[in-house]
């Protein structure tokens, strides 16, 4: 389903060699068009496939709202105004930036849309790049486009769950920072956001629970494979649909006894889950997989080989792996041979 756009804008932002950061703004909103609501959509759909994004709210300062959060109650109240918003905030983010020696660039987005149920605030600075084309009389050209596969400063506030949950801690996510340097340092401190809900923590208790309800339920070896699939698979199907793991709805999915499923005891072992959570991959990944890395070894295996074709000795610290994978052993072979 597409998304059904209500106002976006783009603003650019610049620092100039002396370190000075300067912006341009529009006087209106983008024109509805089949190219903008491509850029809305493709946008969207990105930043749905971004793992390990953080979740905040908005946090008020020492004279209350924060000058995003004012300015877009506004826009939301009057219903009207997003220009005024839009200009709000890129000098909010212009004044964050003047405390960095980032030497950003690029387009400030900001986009009001709807999307299946949920009404949303998509936020990002895109980066331009440089590319070259062929025109109509092949002539060679240089020009810039919207890096959007690289996306990495953006935020999505979900107006609705604010409006309807104001104390909720999670109705903004935002991807997480590139190495060496957090989104905190300036993108959320320019909307006034505070980090909150930690989705990771929540996937985790998740797959505590899972183990533990396996063992409860006394499961064997295989019971328990078969239900870290089926849970697995679930999860797998809510993230790639961009959706949120509904714990109710997991139970119902992976368990055919309905009285005494996940759901039912998550809530009376007091788990401390949500109804509904994101989900990592990275973390659920554990519940089929096993692996590590440290000096200099990396080491992954499905589940299923526990005991079988890996077997621990923790004891003595060992890890047996029986069946070497052929590409591995071809390389070992290669090398062995060629230091003999």
């Amino acid at each position: 389903m597409s998304v059904s756009i209500r106002h976006s804008i783009l603003h650019q932002i610049n620092t100039t060699s002396d370190g000075d950061v300067t912006f341009s703004a529009r006087e209106q909103v983008l024109a509805p068009s089949q190219d903008v609501e491509t850029l809305v959509s493709e946008l969207h759909r990105i930043y749905n496939t971004k793992q390990g994004k953080g979740y905040g709210f908005f946090a008020d300062d020492e004279q209350g709202e924060q000058a995003f959060s004012r300015s877009l109650t506004t826009y939301l109240d009057q219903d009207n105004d997003f220009v005024a918003f839009s200009q709000t905030a890129i000098v909010q983010l212009q004044t964050e930036l003047m405390k960095y020696n980032f030497g950003e660039h690029g387009y400030l987005l900001l986009a009001n849309y709807t999307h299946i149920a949920s009404n949303y605030l998509f936020v990002a600075l895109i980066s331009p790049k440089d590319s070259l084309a062929v025109d109509e009389s092949l002539e060679v050209s240089s020009n810039q486009h919207l890096e959007l596969n690289n996306l990495q400063l953006a935020a999505r506030i979900d107006l609705t769950m604010w409006q309807a949950e104001p104390d909720c801690q999670r109705y903004i996510s935002f991807i997480r920072g590139r190495a060496g340097r957090k989104v905190s340092d300036f993108f959320l401190d320019f909307m006034g956001c505070k980090e909150g809900f930690n989705a990771k923590e929540q996937n985790k208790s998740l797959m505590n629970a899972v183990e533990d309800y396996c063992s409860a339920a006394e499961f064997d070896r295989s019971e328990k494979e078969d239900y870290r699939e089926k849970v697995f698979d679930y999860c797998k199907g809510k993230i790639d649909s961009g959706e949120e793991i509904a714990i109710k709805d997991l139970s119902s999915k992976v368990s055919s006894d309905s009285e005494q499923g996940l759901y039912q005891f998550v809530a009376q072992q007091g788990y401390e889950l949500e109804n509904e959570i994101p989900g990592d991959r990275a973390t659920l990944r554990q519940l089929k997989k096993f692996s590590g890395t440290g000096g200099g070894v990396s080491i992954g295996f499905e589940q299923k080989h526990l005991g079988d074709r890996v077997i621990v000795d923790l004891v003595n610290d060992k890890l047996t792996i029986v069946g070497i994978p052929p590409n591995l052993l071809d390389q070992l072979k290669r090398r062995l041979t060629s230091d003999s």
